[in-house]
């Protein structure tokens, strides 16, 4: 949340370890969301409502310029009951204390109610009289996100019916509702009502560990939210990211109106050698979010005050990469940097013949990786590569034809990312709803020694993959645009920088 020219970031943290359990809220302060400075714990287990553990939630800040935090607790019995907790003096700009009122819990799980599935309390927001907020649960396989209304902030009534769930989906954790406007990037309060705007649910499916969303319209009148004919709920449907990008959160930045999303990048099999290097527990880059103008889906892009962080910056231009070529972008620290090309395809007309079949576009990736060669693609970037390519992370495009259009796959595939043995290793994919009118194809790469955040397109498809490059590190790390496809390739333009490390939580 925002609070008087200061940004709060609340986050799940085990003081005991990288590894999950032992949680509080942690709480770090910036007053540019790229260099940090850790506070005391804003919530530890203190209390019979959440002697157990305080789990995620959300700040609300009430129109009085008053922050209020609503997070689950867990009690004796290990049920999970809604909580709140306000700040000890708001004349601290950076509200280092919190208190958690003796009238706590707000929503205990009544009857008919799973309490062990019953979690993450949503940013609230106002309507005719009430607050409203949401709560992530299941019932028996269906995914629900529970509504509760209130005058105050402290009685909490729960409604008839939820704002919407769907069979077979799962717990819904970390829900996230919020408006956005049908054209344009500015954000919007949470409140913000009208026929200018779509809604988002966003809900974390505990069974993939993934984050789904839809884009709908919230009937008022009804509470009710409805996705539109081009979202569907579950894993078959739109994802804020197609890699390792999880538990996220949305709020509205009232200093420069825009909506800022942040997620939580998987440890996979982590090591005490990883947590030493800093591999464990990592937070992907804060990102913009808005509709895209086809009203499809959202658009995604780092926020703009991760620039401050550019280093040196080499170009090239007009460079043509031909059939299993690789050139080299010499000149910048390639383990820590931000990479921004444009592609163009001189000729699309040899683009391979989709088969409709392929609806998984996680599995066509592993079908049809950097390494098999193809027409138009694979080309992109290889990422935090070794000097001779026995480790590296490409990030690729690949493209199809069908009878009526061309379909985009950006493909981010960790297989020969390390030589360590007994990694987790995925291939990472997503399809990129684009028009090839004009014949170019952009990426962004944000690379930073273990992760790599990749904005396909502007920001249409973004994947992210955590990666643990044995050779390809520090000063060892290469990065080289690369093209295995028949056809040649043009880099329009690229861009690259090298990235300083910015002040985290000293």
């Amino acid at each position: 949340m925002y609070y008087d020219g200061i940004y709060h970031f609340f986050y799940q943290y085990n003081p005991k370890g990288a590894v999950w359990g032992n949680i509080v809220w942690a709480h770090s302060v910036s007053k540019d969301m790229i260099n940090w400075q850790a506070l005391e714990p804003a919530l530890y287990p203190s209390q019979h409502f959440d002697i157990n553990g305080c789990w995620s939630g959300s700040a609300t800040v009430l129109p009085s310029n008053k922050p209020i935090i609503l997070y689950t607790g867990l009690d004796p019995k290990d049920r999970q009951i809604q909580n709140y907790a306000v700040p000890a003096n708001l004349s601290d700009p950076y509200l280092r204390k919190w208190i958690k009122p003796g009238n706590n819990p707000v929503v205990d799980p009544e009857q008919g109610v799973n309490a062990s599935a019953f979690r993450d309390p949503t940013t609230a927001w106002w309507l005719n009289g009430h607050w409203r907020m949401l709560v992530g649960s299941k019932r028996n396989h269906r995914g629900m996100a529970y509504l509760y209304r209130s005058r105050d902030f402290i009685y909490w009534t729960k409604a008839k019916h939820p704002l919407h769930s769907a069979p077979h989906t799962g717990m819904w954790e970390c829900p996230d509702f919020y408006p956005v406007l049908l054209s344009g990037k500015k954000g919007l309060d949470p409140s913000v009502l009208g026929k200018h705007v779509k809604h988002v649910l966003k809900v974390s499916l505990d069974v993939t560990r993934y984050d789904y969303y839809t884009v709908g319209t919230y009937l008022s009148d009804k509470d009710r939210y409805v996705p539109d004919n081009t979202s569907v709920d579950g894993w078959a449907g739109l994802r804020y990211d197609y890699g390792n990008f999880y538990a996220s959160k949305t709020f509205f930045d009232p200093a420069k109106k825009r909506r800022i999303l942040w997620g939580w990048v998987n440890e996979s099999d982590t090591t005490e050698d990883d947590v030493k290097k800093g591999w464990a527990g990592l937070q992907a880059i804060p990102r913009i979010v808005w509709l895209d103008p086809n009203q499809r889906q959202l658009m995604q892009w780092p926020i703009e005050e991760l620039e401050t962080l550019r280093g040196k910056n080499v170009k090239m231009s007009h460079q043509q990469l031909k059939k299993g070529e690789h050139i080299e972008v010499k000149g910048i620290t390639a383990a820590q940097a931000d990479v921004d090309v444009t592609f163009h395809i001189p000729n699309l007309d040899k683009a391979e013949p989709f088969d409709h079949s392929w609806t998984d576009a996680q599995e066509l990736c592993v079908k049809k990786g950097s390494k098999v060669k193809g027409e138009v693609g694979p080309f992109g970037l290889l990422t935090l590569a070794s000097k001779n390519l026995e480790e590296y992370t490409p990030v690729s495009f690949r493209v199809f034809q069908t009878s009526k259009k061309h379909v985009v796959l950006l493909c981010s595939d960790a297989r020969s990312s390390s030589l360590k043995d007994g990694l987790y290793k995925p291939s990472f994919a997503g399809f990129v709803d684009v028009d090839l009118a004009d014949k170019k194809l952009s990426l962004r790469s944000l690379i930073d020694h273990s992760v790599v955040e990749s904005f396909g397109a502007g920001g249409k498809t973004c994947i992210t993959s955590r990666v643990y490059p044995t050779l390809a590190v520090l000063d060892n790390a290469h990065l080289y645009a690369f093209n295995h496809g028949t056809e040649p390739i043009n880099v329009e333009n690229l861009n690259a920088w090298s990235m300083k490390k910015p002040r985290m939580n000293t």
